[in-house]
């Protein structure tokens, strides 16, 4: 029995995403709400957790859901929450995490089309990357810049670049910025994008033991790596050199590390891990810094989020400590046991081919189906001893040309990436790194490139019979199953 809270804030969209890039077969698209709605019940009905070591875990999961989903200023209004800025991406850690409810991914409405031009960010103008009805992005400068205008390839960059500023906001006084010039960077094709990273399971995939991943890693390499050509390796902490797991290079270590780090880079504010205003990587590199107009706008002194010494309760917690109490409570998604294709659900059969052939043709030599059992939890006993069922080796891979977005993170390079894992991937409405694609053989055509370790596997994909009744399809119905 698992003692994991599950919730839902809202019922799944339903979205026609079904445009398949070949006439033979098709996407089924993104799935609709009864999946969830089954799985996640209503909040008002989140069940209290039986874990008889943590009695009021469900109090701390709302905690940390209430935090997740307020909307910041740069004012700290009374009772309300402060420190935006001075740039930022988001307003909310639930708006980037929406899809298909709190603590998904990029939603099918963007948030961020909303913002330049507002009270929050009256100055700025959108993006030429963000648009209505696009992927929730983030966005990357792999070079800094020759004096020229051009990419310096010699020398790495690849720090976030916020998209919006609050100059001009109430609150910002004498905060005067400019936003990055996305549209220099385009032309000097010096600029990549991320999407957010689903949460559902983060609890599960932070509990495997090191161990567990390196036995799986040599269970790979002894399986697949003579017939399929992959190898795969793990991004590891700086500090004290074990296997780090979280964001699409695993460059961070915990969930309390990539909720620090997402408070500090996605909305500028400042927390107990990562203590300081954020400058962007070109201020840093010109040796200014930010602004002294733009520091400690708040007034209430570094770090915005913290853990107030002065509360008469001492047991308070801190904003980044919430989120991960929250996304450590967000259930693993389920399978499906229907599809829909055009309105109409697919067959078990084709399901049960497509998980087939997911393993025969070498999928699954990456997309392990699991890559171990967590060890034991001290946070809530549904944590411990449970199998993950990400579909992901948490490895680093080498993905090729075609996907390179030539970032360095920790042992991660250009072209390396974390397995992504899939499952909830059915619910999921932008695809990839970058959101590039909405449609599955998009996105399985694009793991094709030059020095990529999945090509013989792609290559095996587009050798399975094609048509409505064909192996592809079937292989993109059990995907659209997870």
């Amino acid at each position: 029995m698992t003692h994991i809270v599950k919730f839902a804030c809202a019922l799944a969209l339903t979205i026609p995403f079904a445009t398949g890039v070949a006439l033979a077969q098709t996407d089924p698209g993104v799935q609709g709400g009864n999946r969830l709605s089954s799985t996640f019940p209503a909040l008002s009905s989140i069940p209290v957790t039986t874990d008889p070591n943590q009695p009021n875990l469900s109090s701390f999961f709302l905690d940390g859901l209430n935090r997740f989903a307020a909307v910041e200023s740069v004012i700290t209004p009374t009772g309300g929450n402060g420190g935006l800025g001075p740039r930022f991406n988001d307003k909310q850690c639930a708006s980037c995490h929406s899809q298909p409810v709190i603590g998904g991914s990029g939603a099918a409405v963007n948030p961020q089309f909303r913002i330049a031009g507002s009270s929050t960010s009256p100055h700025d103008t959108t993006p030429y990357f963000v648009t209505a009805n696009g992927p929730t992005r983030e966005a990357r400068f792999p070079f800094f810049f020759n004096p020229d205008g051009s990419a310096n390839t010699a020398l790495p960059n690849g720090g976030v670049e916020d998209l919006f500023t609050i100059s001009g906001a109430a609150g910002a006084t004498s905060c005067s910025l400019t936003q990055p010039s996305f549209s220099a960077a385009k032309a000097a094709n010096n600029i990549s994008f991320r999407i957010p990273t689903p949460l559902f399971g983060a609890g599960l995939i932070e509990n495997l033991d090191d161990s567990t991943l390196l036995v799986n890693q040599q269970n790979n390499l002894n399986n697949f790596a003579h017939t399929f050509g992959i190898a795969g390796t793990f991004n590891r902490n700086g500090n004290d050199g074990t296997i780090t797991r979280f964001g699409w290079k695993a460059q961070n270590k915990s969930l309390h590390i990539f909720s620090g780090e997402a408070y500090n880079v996605e909305m500028g504010i400042s927390n107990l891990l990562f203590g300081q205003d954020r400058p962007l990587p070109g201020e840093d590199q010109q040796g200014v810094g930010l602004p002294a107009g733009c520091l400690n706008l708040d007034k209430i002194g570094y770090p915005e989020d913290s853990v107030n010494p002065t509360s008469a309760n001492a047991a308070v917690l801190d904003d980044v400590s919430a989120f991960a109490n929250f996304m450590r409570g967000l259930a693993a998604p389920p399978q499906a046991t229907t599809v829909l294709l055009n309105g109409v659900a697919v067959s078990s059969a084709s399901i049960a081919q497509g998980r087939q052939l997911f393993s025969s043709i070498g999928c699954v030599a990456c997309h392990n189906s699991s890559p171990g059992t967590t060890q034991a939890s001290n946070f809530t006993a549904g944590l411990g001893n449970a199998p993950v069922n990400a579909f992901s080796d948490i490895e680093l891979h080498h993905m090729g040309s075609t996907l390179n977005d030539n970032v360095g993170q920790g042992n991660a390079g250009g072209d390396q990436f974390r397995t992504a894992p899939l499952w909830g991937v059915g619910q999921r409405i932008f695809l990839l790194h970058d959101g590039r694609a909405t449609d599955m053989l998009a996105a399985i055509e694009a793991h094709e490139g030059n020095g990529s370790e999945a090509n013989t596997v792609e290559q095996n994909f587009n050798n399975l019979s094609t048509g409505p009744n064909g192996q592809q399809q079937a292989l993109l119905n059990f995907l659209r199953s997870l």
